[in-house]
């Protein structure tokens, strides 16, 4: 039973973030701890309600526990919650950090009031299993004699491999960059979530009997013919990795960069794998074009690099403050303006504005404007219209397009084991996740760029659609099906 007066006694409260002029010289994660009493309370906030919205399919893709290990928390039974956490996601640490929470959205407490602080309590209850020895190797108590390969080690691919090895497979992870992770090491800068979360969870894999291989590019380091040999089944797990570009005047120039060929060099100088990069905001004036979780983290990164000023420029209107019902009524996704740290430490929003031309001879010096209005398509597609009656410049010497990614990268593994791809880039496959015969695929490769809760979601219902497929049956849980509706992350 519940604390029926929680959410009247306790007042919504979140862990303080660091003082930006301390934050903004190191890549340390922005919050402060959070203490338990205080995530006790925040738990007490859970009214237990008859429908809980915020574990269905407009809440928690994975379907998440939320009301029990809330009340676990309330109790002070912490060992009791990680265990319910853990019951329907592998990676509570990653989420709890990475998420935007759309359970938070659908909490029926935010019909009336702040919701509850679902993703603090999350990482509250795997921060201390951790720190207390609770989260161990589960290896499987016998195998099958099957072996899997799982290409790409994201979260979607961690995820399956870490289900199917407990299932008593014998599973290789297989990764093209030289340290595995996938975007969650090379991708997300260190001040959102420092290395040290992954890398624990890599040791847990490893102790379970994943076998990860890297610096292998799939499909021409190692055909698809010689990765089929040696497995029984193949599991893509390769991301929606193929960044939208701009056609437009002057965009060969220098300075003109695509956000993650800044942000993967700079996160291997945070983590201590190279002495500079060649992407250095320091002393520049930058621009980000993009309004989303990747400009935000350029933004971030560029402070840290401490640029001479930065601008962020999002061609859509700026979004209201509060839910406006009638557009993205509760409990759906609201459309809001959302506020990172980053923007807590500097720089300006510019929106409802795109850019027609990057102004320069051999290096980029200047980016030329004008407002638009966007407007969408009943069935789909957006009209970008020019509103302003002439352009205007700003400064600029170091220009990064963070506007989304188009799918998944085709070439030869996917050629050569017949999987294809639809018109947005997108693997197709069935509804057991399998794309081509011995082939399954998971992840942002199949649902196009979308949040880090979906690809945990999606690597858990693909293993145990491979090996459904492969033993007739399975047990593991497979929280969602192909082409359930996502979240873009922008």
């Amino acid at each position: 039973m519940p604390d029926p007066w929680g959410f009247l006694n306790h007042p919504p409260e979140h862990p303080k973030r660091r003082p930006v002029d301390i934050r903004i010289s190191d890549w340390r994660e922005v919050y402060e701890p959070f203490d338990a009493a205080s995530v006790r309370r925040q738990a007490a906030r859970c009214m237990d309600c008859g429908i809980p919205f915020c574990h269905s399919d407009a809440g928690c893709p994975l379907g998440n526990l939320i009301p029990e290990w809330n009340d676990l928390v309330r109790t002070g039974q912490w060992r009791d919650a990680i265990e319910r956490l853990h019951a329907t996601n592998n990676f509570p640490e990653f989420t709890g950090r990475l998420c935007p929470a759309p359970c938070e959205s659908a909490c029926v407490l935010g019909i009336i009031a702040a919701p509850v602080a679902i993703k603090q309590v999350e990482v509250a209850i795997i921060d201390r299993a951790w720190d207390e020895g609770w989260v161990a190797a589960q290896p499987a108590t016998r195998t099958n004699g099957r072996t899997v390969g799982v290409v790409g080690s994201g979260p979607a691919g961690l995820a399956a491999a870490q289900q199917l090895a407990r299932a008593g497979y014998d599973v290789t992870v297989y990764e093209r960059a030289d340290r595995i992770g996938g975007l969650l090491r090379y991708g997300i800068p260190e001040f959102k979530m420092e290395k040290r979360h992954l890398d624990r969870r890599l040791d847990q894999l490893h102790k379970e009997g994943v076998q990860f291989v890297t610096g292998v590019d799939a499909g021409r380091d190692l055909p698809a013919a010689e990765l089929q040999a040696r497995h029984d089944a193949l599991l893509l797990a390769i991301g929606a990795t193929v960044p939208r570009d701009v056609e437009l005047p002057g965009r060969h120039l220098d300075g003109v960069h695509l956000a993650m060929d800044h942000l993967v060099p700079a996160n291997r100088v945070a983590a201590g794998l190279a002495t500079g990069t060649p992407i250095d905001a320091r002393g520049r004036h930058v621009v980000i074009i993009g309004g989303g979780d990747t400009a935000a983290d350029c933004l971030g990164t560029a402070h840290r690099q401490r640029a001479a000023s930065i601008t962020q420029l999002d061609i859509y209107p700026r979004p209201p403050d509060v839910r406006d019902e009638e557009i993205t009524p509760w409990p759906t996704w609201p459309w809001l303006l959302r506020t990172y740290p980053a923007h807590e430490e500097g720089g300006e929003r510019t929106f409802a504005v795109a850019v027609e031309r990057f102004v320069g001879e051999e290096r980029v010096r200047a980016l030329e404007l004008r407002e638009v209005l966007v407007t969408r398509a009943p069935g789909g597609g957006r009209t970008v219209t020019p509103v302003s009656a002439a352009p205007w410049t700003i400064p600029c010497d170091l220009a990064l397009l963070a506007i989304g990614f188009a799918g998944a990268e085709s070439g030869p593994l996917l050629d050569d084991l017949g999987v294809r791809l639809d018109g947005a880039g997108r693997i197709r496959c069935g509804p057991d996740w399998c794309a081509a015969p011995g082939v399954f695929a998971c992840g942002d490769a199949v649902r196009g760029a979308s949040l880090v809760v979906w690809a945990i979601a999606e690597g858990r219902a693909a293993a145990a659609g491979l090996d459904a497929r492969l033993a007739g049956a399975s047990s593991l849980p497979a929280p969602v099906a192909p082409g359930q509706r996502a979240l873009s992350s922008g």
